[in-house]
């Protein structure tokens, strides 16, 4: 879709946009925060609208940043917009331009969302940012849980996108993962407040897209709550995550880190597979696959005399034995 199709199918921002708001914002209840805070303001409607609720959460200490990832033609019309908001509004907005390359195992959609959260906590940095807000809703919480549904995923998947999380020593907020989507576009659209629509997200070859366009409004349909049901059913995943992670470190206690071997083979199969997921997710690129867990705990399994060895393919390295413990070897840069 080109860039043109785009504006003409957004909302235009006028001296009206600036007129008293007579409707309370969906995203008014935000956390309190100290310091300077930022929104990552793509110019589509769910950013805005937490833009604008964090402007009157946090007088005087809100920016904006946008990431422009150069890819689609509508680049530029993003981070006009964007400009323009900001300008009305008197927010300071920082615009970050990055380029974007396909890595040769990961879609370019992966390594933009790679690439953007290294933009924005180096700009969050620079600027003296103590936290950067993200405006994913009760919608993108939806997709996110039927995808992992979609590929069998144990709890961390389940449990969906955490409401807070620290990447780049930066600490991410996700505060309007309980908002509707519609009730956002709706109260904008209210007040008359501009924003773009992204393109990219009418384009079904993504399985996101396809759920959101196909799955979610029969959801919607047949089960009006679903939204907010499933946003409910992943904080209870992710509590009953952090109760296994409390166990794990105990477990740990035992094992050490890295994990003994003997220590290890004295755990039941649960707890001992627990606790290797839990020392593996410590290390970026480390996480298993099921069939990969599987595997590192036969052999741990089989381990019974000085000469064995392993070396299994994990994550995007290898966990293998040095000596009495285990040990993750990661992939070797440009390998």
């Amino acid at each position: 879709m080109s860039a043109s199709k785009v504006m003409a199918a957004s909302t235009t921002p006028t001296p009206n946009s600036l007129s008293v708001r007579h409707s309370p914002n969906p995203c008014h209840d935000l956390p309190a925060l100290t310091g300077e805070v930022a929104v990552a303001l793509s110019g589509g409607a769910d950013s805005t609208a937490l833009l604008l609720a964090a402007q009157g959460a946090y007088p005087g200490r809100v920016r904006a940043i946008h990431v422009n990832h150069q890819i689609q033609s509508a680049a530029t019309a993003f981070e006009q917009q964007c400009q323009h908001m900001c300008a009305q509004r008197g927010i300071p907005l920082h615009v970050v331009r990055i380029n974007v390359e396909r890595g040769p195992r990961q879609s370019l959609e992966a390594q933009a969302r790679v690439a953007r959260y290294r933009a924005l906590a180096q700009a969050a940095q620079e600027q003296g940012i103590a936290t950067i807000l993200l405006a994913q809703h009760a919608q993108d919480q939806l997709e996110t849980v039927l995808i992992a549904l979609s590929r069998g995923a144990g709890l961390p998947g389940l449990s969906g996108m955490a409401p807070t999380f620290k990447r780049h020593g930066v600490q991410f907020v996700r505060p309007i993962l309980h908002v509707n989507d519609a009730d956002l576009r709706q109260w904008l659209d209210d007040e008359g407040v501009g924003y773009i629509h992204d393109p990219s997200n009418d384009d079904q070859q993504f399985t996101r897209n396809r759920i959101r366009h196909q799955v979610s409004p029969a959801l919607a349909a047949a089960l009006p709550q679903m939204a907010a049901a499933a946003a409910r059913s992943a904080q209870h995943i992710a509590q009953a995550q952090r109760l296994l992670n409390d166990l794990a470190a105990l477990d740990a206690q035992h094992t050490g880190i890295p994990p003994q071997i003997k220590p290890l083979q004295t755990l039941p199969a649960e707890r001992q597979s627990n606790v290797l997921r839990w020392w593996l997710a410590q290390t970026p690129d480390a996480t298993p696959s099921s069939a990969q867990l599987s595997a590192l705990m036969s052999q741990v399994s089989a381990c019974t005399t000085r000469g064995h060895r392993i070396h299994l393919k994990v994550g995007s390295g290898h966990v293998v034995r040095e000596g009495a413990h285990l040990s993750f070897v990661a992939k070797a840069p440009g390998a």
